[in-house]
C-alpha cells in the first residue's frame, strides 16, 4: 500500500512547551490523541547505500496503552521539498520483524542489487500526539512530539543501551488538506522556540555522518574548463541516476512515466556511449551498449504499448457509441499485449543479468573505462611521450567534433530521403535526430547556449517525426487486430485507421519545417 507523506520536521530543545494552536484554523479545534511508544528497527546495506540515496527501510511497532501493538514494514523513497516540508512516497508491507519482506526487497532491487540488508539502527520513541481539525471536525494536521532514544547493542548482543537522545517535532499534513495550514502551524511552533525545518529523517541522525555521505552515484560538475573525460563521466552518471530513480516505479507499475523515463535513461546511455566511443575502452563500450539495448527493448515493449493505448483511447472517445464499444474490444487485446510485455520486463528486472548491468554502470559512473592510449584505440598501451590522451584533452576542443559526427549522419540521411520518403526512412531520421539531440545535450555544460539551441531544434524534428511514427504504428496494429476479428471490429478499426492517417499526414507536412530550422548553419557554428 502506498501513501504520500507531506511533513515538516523541527528540532526542539528539551524544555520547549508546545503553543496553543486552537486559533490556527478558524472555528477549528485541537485534539490530544493517545500517546504512543514506538520501537523501530532500520535495515540497510553495510555501506549504508539506501540511507545515502535518501531511502529508509523500517520495521516499527506502535504500542498504545490498553491496545495491542501495531506492526508494519515501511519503505520510504527519496522525496522532494515543497516549501518547508518534505514530500515522500511510503510503501507499507506486512512481515515478521526479523526478515525484510520479499516485496520490499523487490521494490528496492535496483538499489540493493547483490548486497545484503542488515539491521543498522534501533530507535525507541515516546510520542505525544495532537490533531488539528477544521470547523467540521475533519483532521487537517497531526503534530507528533517525539523523544527519541538511539539504542546500541552490547557485547554478545545480550543487551542494549541508549547511545543518544534527541527531541523532534513532526508536523504532517493529512491527505487533501491545504499546504498553507501546515505552513501556519510551523510558523507558530517556531515562534514558540522550535528549530528550523530539517528534512533529515530520524535514522539519518542516529546513524551519524556515514549516512550523510554522497550517494554511490553523483553527477560531477562540468564546465568549459573541464576535460573530455569529465563530460563522459557526467553523461554516464546522469543516465545511471535517472535509471535508478525510476527503477522502483517500473517495478510498481503505477505510473507509465516511470517506464518512459527508465527507457529514456537506457537509450540516452547507449547514445552517449556511441557519441563518446573514441574516448572509451572499445570492448567495454560494445558490451555495455549491447546490454543496454536488451533492457531498453523490454522497456520499449511496455512503453510503446502504453503510448499506443493512450492514442487509441483518445481517438475511440470520438467515435459513435456503437463503434466506441467495438473499439473497447480492440483495446482489450492491446491491454493483454501490454501485460505480457510487462511480465517479461519484470522478469528481466529480477534477473542476475540486469543486476550485473547496474553494478557495471554504477562502477563506470565513478570511474569510466577510458581509452588513454595514443589514438584512443587500446587503453592498455602506454601513451607516447608528450602525448595527451584524447579523454584528458580540454572538452571544448574534443566534444564539438564528437557532436559533429551524429549531426553529419542525420544530415546525410535527410539528404537521401527524396521527394516521397518511405515511412521507415522517416523513422530512421527520427532515430538519428534523437542521437544528435542527446549528443548536443551532453555538450551543453561545455558549449552552453549554442549546444542547447541545436539540441532544442533537433528535438523539434524528433518530436514531429515521433508523432508521425506513432500514427503509422497505430495503423499497422489496427490492421493486424481487425483481420483477426468480426466485422464490427473492422468497422471501428477502419475509423481509427482513418484518424491516424490524418495525423500521419500532418506529421509528413510538418517535419520539413522543423528540419529547415534545425539545419540552419548558425546553429552549428560552434561545431567548427
Amino acid at each position: 500500500m502506498a501513501h504520500v507523506e507531506r511533513e515538516v520536521k523541527l528540532g526542539a530543545w528539551p524544555g520547549l512547551a508546545l503553543p496553543d494552536l486552537t486559533g490556527v484554523v478558524p472555528g477549528g479545534s485541537v485534539l490530544a490523541l493517545q500517546p504512543q511508544r514506538l520501537t523501530a528497527t532500520y535495515h540497510d546495506t553495510a555501506d549504508l547505500r539506501l540511507a545515502r540515496w535518501g531511502i529508509t527501510v523500517r520495521h516499527r511497532r506502535a504500542d498504545v496503552d490498553g491496545a495491542d501493538g501495531h506492526e508494519e514494514w515501511t519503505v520510504k523513497l527519496p522525496g522532494t521539498t515543497e516549501g518547508p516540508g518534505l514530500v515522500r512516497t511510503e510503501h507499507s508491507f506486512t512481515g515478521a520483524e526479523h526478515r525484510v519482506p520479499a516485496d520490499a526487497r523487490h521494490l528496492l532491487g535496483g538499489y540493493i542489487r547483490s548486497a545484503t540488508l542488515v539491521p543498522v539502527a534501533r530507535l525507541q520513541t515516546a510520542r505525544l500526539r495532537l490533531e488539528v481539525r477544521d470547523a467540521d471536525g475533519e483532521p487537517l494536521v497531526e503534530i507528533d512530539d517525539d523523544e527519541v532514544s538511539v539504542l546500541v547493542t552490547g557485547p554478545g548482543r545480550r543487551s542494549r543501551r541508549v547511545a543518544a537522545r534527541f527531541r523532534e517535532i513532526e508536523v504532517e499534513l493529512v491527505t487533501g488538506a491545504q499546504t498553507k495550514i501546515l505552513e501556519e502551524i510551523v510558523r507558530c511552533l517556531q515562534a514558540a522556540g522550535a528549530g528550523p525545518a530539517d528534512p533529515t529523517p530520524k535514522v539519518m541522525r542516529a546513524l551519524g555522518p556515514a549516512a550523510l555521505l554522497p550517494a554511490e552515484v553523483v553527477v560531477p560538475p562540468v564546465g568549459p574548463g573541464s576535460n573530455a573525460a569529465d563530460v563522459v563521466q557526467a553523461a554516464i552518471a546522469s543516465g545511471v541516476v535517472r535509471l535508478l530513480a525510476h527503477d522502483p516505479g517500473v517495478r510498481l507499475g503505477d505510473d507509465p512515466e516511470d517506464v518512459h523515463q527508465a527507457r529514456v535513461a537506457t537509450r540516452r546511455l547507449r547514445s552517449d556511449l556511441r557519441t563518446f566511443r573514441p574516448l572509451l575502452d572499445p570492448d567495454w563500450t560494445a558490451a555495455v551498449r549491447d546490454e543496454l539495448g536488451w533492457i531498453a527493448a523490454l522497456l520499449g515493449g511496455v512503453r510503446d504499448t502504453d503510448v499506443l493505448l493512450e492514442r487509441l483511447r483518445r481517438q475511440a472517445a470520438a467515435l459513435s457509441p456503437t463503434d466506441a464499444k467495438a473499439a473497447v474490444s480492440l483495446l482489450r487485446r492491446l491491454e493483454a499485449q501490454r501485460n505480457d510485455a510487462r511480465a517479461a520486463l519484470l522478469e528481466a528486472f529480477d534477473s542476475h543479468r540486469y543486476i550485473e548491468l547496474l553494478d557495471g554502470l554504477v562502477t563506470a559512473a565513478a570511474a569510466p573505462p577510458l581509452a588513454l592510449a595514443a589514438g584512443g584505440a587500446d587503453a592498455t598501451t602506454e601513451p607516447a611521450p608528450g602525448h595527451v590522451p584524447l579523454p584528458l584533452q580540454p572538452a571544448k576542443d574534443v566534444v564539438p567534433e564528437l557532436v559533429q559526427r551524429p549531426w553529419r549522419h542525420l544530415a546525410r540521411a535527410v539528404g537521401e530521403l527524396g521527394d516521397a520518403p518511405e515511412d521507415t526512412s522517416l523513422h530512421h531520421v527520427r532515430v538519428l535526430a534523437k542521437r544528435c539531440r542527446y549528443a548536443a545535450e551532453a555538450a551543453v555544460p561545455v558549449a552552453g547556449k549554442d549546444a542547447r539551441r541545436l539540441a532544442e531544434a533537433v528535438a523539434d524534428v524528433q518530436g514531429v517525426l515521433g508523432d508521425f511514427n506513432d500514427a503509422v504504428v497505430a495503423e499497422a496494429w489496427l490492421r493486424g487486430a481487425a483481420a483477426r476479428g468480426p466485422a464490427v471490429l473492422a468497422v471501428a478499426a477502419g475509423q481509427l485507421i482513418a484518424a491516424n492517417r490524418v495525423e500521419a499526414e500532418a506529421g509528413r507536412q510538418a517535419w520539413a519545417r522543423a528540419w529547415k530550422k534545425a539545419s540552419s548553419k548558425r546553429l552549428r557554428d560552434w561545431l567548427g
